[in-house]
């Protein structure tokens, strides 16, 4: 590996480490004030944390069929579950609760399947990259979580900013979006833009969470589909 190569190791591992402080943070605000949403976004987080950690072991020379199995897993589930931490500003419980029991079926399906799918690297990775893609029956089942969690955090979105314009609610809802965007995108066979996606919305969830304590003491949250 030459200087650029070790460059862009370095900074694969050093966004995984801020995104695992983010969900880690995320789960800590969860234990001082309980909400379902910040419990989504936390866990939401730890598997973007898993799947850029992988991207940083394949980039090193070290990927497997498993780790590539992981992958794509992480990459449909991120944007579904930081969606489920968006359903209660729909303000319908049944819609909320059937719409988690999809979300839950649907991940499994993938999480399965991922696993009993041989992903051979040499498919699946070039010069350290994850470009391949993936079987044409994950890609369906991924889709199954990608396509309706983006636009579950769209319509979210829209209600949450007309109902507050918290510009730490945008920052955040900016994050989720740009992470989410980028899973279903690499479903779809632009695998780049994942890598760009998770750091922008790194960026963007970064200063969305560590500016949300002030904004808490401030501010009573209009609902648990505003993440704080």
């Amino acid at each position: 590996m030459n200087a650029v190569s070790y460059g862009i190791a370095g900074s694969l591992v050093i966004l995984s480490l801020m995104l695992l402080a983010l969900s880690v943070r995320a789960l800590l605000q969860f234990r001082s004030l309980p909400t379902r949403a910040r419990f989504m976004w936390g866990v939401g987080l730890l598997f973007a944390t898993g799947a850029m950690l992988v991207e940083s072991v394949v980039f090193l020379g070290a990927g497997s069929s498993l780790l590539l199995q992981v992958y794509v897993f992480f990459s449909a589930a991120i944007v579904g579950v930081l969606s489920l931490g968006a359903t209660r500003i729909l303000r319908s419980p049944k819609v909320e609760r059937a719409y988690a029991y999809y979300i839950t079926a649907t991940c499994a399906l993938v999480g399965v399947f991922s696993f009993l799918t041989p992903l051979p690297p040499p498919s699946m990775v070039s010069a350290g990259i994850i470009t391949g893609d993936p079987p044409l029956l994950l890609l369906v089942l991924s889709s199954l979580v990608t396509f309706p969690a983006t636009i579950v955090l769209l319509t979210a979105s829209y209600l949450s900013l007309r109902r507050s314009w918290r510009w730490q609610t945008l920052l955040m809802i900016g994050g989720a979006l740009i992470l989410g965007a980028g899973g279903t995108l690499y479903i779809a066979s632009f695998p780049v833009a994942l890598y760009y996606a998770e750091f922008l919305g790194i960026i963007l969830l970064f200063f969305g969470l560590i500016s949300m304590p002030q904004a808490a003491s401030t501010t009573t949250p209009v609902s648990a589909g505003q993440p704080a």
